[in-house]
C-alpha cells in the first residue's frame, strides 16, 4: 500500500511539474490523494481496523480497537513541492492490542520501499566521525549538543521517514529528533528501524507509545546501538 501511494504521488507530481503548478498546491494535492487511496484501501482489505491518518479526522473509536493502523500519507509534504527533491516518504504501520507489529516506508522518488519484513543487511561499524542527519531548516539545540558530542558529520535532509531510513541504510548514524511530532510521523519508521537491529527510544530512553488518545509524540532516537549510550546521555541534559 505505501509504494502504491507513492506510485500514485510521483504521477502526480510529474504532471504537475509539466503543468507548472504553484507548489502549494501540489503539495495540498498530494495529501489528499495519498490519504483517499491509503483509507480507501485500508477500508477495503481491513474493514474491520481503524485508521489514524495525519489528513484524516481522528476517530475516538480507535482507542478501543485492537488493530489500528497509523499512516502519513505524505511525510516531508515541503520537500515534495520542491521538484527533484527525492527525501519525502510514505508511512504506513500497524499497531495491535496496543503494539506495534508491522510498518513500510516507501521513498518513492529513490524506488524503494523498507518494510519490517524486508530490511537491509546491517551496516559496518559506525564510522570514526558519526553521522548525525538534521533538517534543513530546524536545528534544536539538544540535537546539535549530541552532535558535538559524538564529534559527528551533519547531513542535511527532509522528512522523518527520509531521515529514518538514511539511518537504517547505513548513509547516517544518527538520528534525533526533539522539534514535535506525532505518532503517524514515526510509527512505520520505528517499526522498520527496530527490525533493522537499531537503537530506538524517546530521547528520554523510554519507548515510544502508540494509539494513544493525543497522538503527539514530540521527539525520537533512532541510532546505531553502540552510539546510543552517549546521544541519551547528552539529550537527556
Amino acid at each position: 500500500m505505501a509504494t502504491a501511494a507513492g506510485e500514485l504521488l510521483l504521477d502526480f507530481r510529474a504532471d504537475a511539474q509539466l503543468s507548472r503548478l504553484d507548489p502549494g498546491e501540489v503539495r495540498r494535492i498530494g495529501d489528499r490523494i495519498s490519504h483517499e487511496f491509503l483509507v480507501v484501501e485500508l477500508a477495503r482489505r481491513f474493514p474491520a481496523d481503524a485508521v489514524l491518518s495525519e489528513e484524516g479526522a481522528d476517530d475516538p473509536s480507535r482507542l478501543t480497537a485492537d488493530r489500528v493502523w497509523i499512516v502519513d500519507p505524505l511525510d516531508g509534504t515541503r520537500e515534495f513541492g520542491e521538484f527533484g527533491r527525492i527525501d519525502w516518504a510514505v508511512h504506513v504501520a500497524l499497531v495491535e492490542r496496543g503494539r506495534l507489529t508491522v510498518g513500510a516506508v516507501a521513498l518513492p522518488a529513490l524506488g524503494v520501499t523498507h518494510s519490517t519484513l524486508d530490511v537491509p543487511t546491517p551496516a559496518e561499524p559506525a564510522p570514526a566521525a558519526p553521522r548525525v542527519v538534521v533538517s534543513r531548516t530546524r536545528r534544536p539545540e539538544p540535537v546539535m549538543a549530541m552532535a558535538t558530542a559524538l564529534g559527528a558529520e551533519l547531513v542535511e535532509m527532509g522528512s522523518a521517514g527520509a531521515k529514518a531510513m538514511a539511518v537504517v541504510r547505513g548513509e547516517v548514524d544518527v538520528y534525533a529528533h526533539t522539534g514535535g511530532q506525532y505518532e503517524w510521523d514515526s510509527a512505520a519508521p520505528v517499526a522498520v528501524a527496530r527490525a533493522a537491529g537499531l537503537h530506538v527510544s524517546r530521547i528520554d530512553g523510554s519507548e515510544p507509545v502508540y494509539n494513544q488518545e493525543n497522538p503527539w509524540l514530540p521527539d525520537l532516537l533512532i541510532c546505531r546501538p553502540e552510539l546510543a549510550g552517549t546521544a541519551l546521555e547528552v539529550l537527556a541534559r
